[in-house]
């Protein structure tokens, strides 16, 4: 099975070809393996949508999210993150129990890119030794469990409708930046008024 056909079933080709896109799509192919550029990508996420789908097919979409880092590629096929303690629901945890596939979607509201990874996944509860390796130092969270997500099909999506949005120590960046120029700005103005007057 060629990557795409992971996101492309019968179905979506067929839906495809009854909207006139499905010539376009018959050369696109996606990548299965994990790049350098994806690795650099995933680990400086800081919030990412993990869907799951029961046994029956009801999906459920939960987000994830932590310090840059949290996610974590192991290898050209697997990224990681320590699940940390939440509402306690754990649909997530019961539909991988029943139904491995899954997907991972990440945005980068300041870059507008988007890109979208299939995959499956495997939960493992008692590995102590990993779940430390993946806990972010200094992140103020309760580690449960080790999720991996094993990579079959991946995409960069287009930027249309995507907003542009910065994360709140970024403005704070941006804020400090600017206020250091007016503060230089007013000095040296004064300083030019001093000399005037004298």
């Amino acid at each position: 099975m060629r990557p795409i056909d992971v996101a492309f079933s019968p179905a979506v080709k067929a839906a495809q070809a009854a909207r006139g896109s499905r010539e376009a799509y018959a050369r696109m192919d996606m990548k299965s393996r994990i790049t350098p550029e994806l690795k650099t990508w995933l680990e400086a996420q800081r919030s990412v949508f993990l869907a799951t789908a029961s046994a029956e097919g009801q999906p459920y979409v939960q987000h994830r999210g932590g310090p840059p880092g949290f996610l974590r590629v192991l290898d050209e096929e697997t990224v990681a993150f320590a699940d940390f303690r939440g509402n306690k629901q754990f649909i997530t945890l019961g539909n991988a129990g029943e139904n491995d596939k899954a997907f991972l979607f990440t945005v980068d509201y300041r870059q507008r890119r988007r890109i979208k990874l299939w995959g499956t996944l495997d939960v493992r509860e008692g590995d102590d030794a990993l779940l430390a390796e993946l806990t972010p130092e200094g992140y103020r969270a309760v580690p449960e469990r080790v999720v991996l997500f094993r990579v079959r099909a991946w995409d960069v999506n287009c930027p249309q409708h995507i907003p542009v949005r910065y994360e709140a120590d970024e403005v704070d960046a941006m804020l400090s930046e600017r206020d250091a120029r007016i503060a230089d700005l007013e000095a040296r103005l004064a300083q030019r008024e001093g000399r005037r007057e004298a």
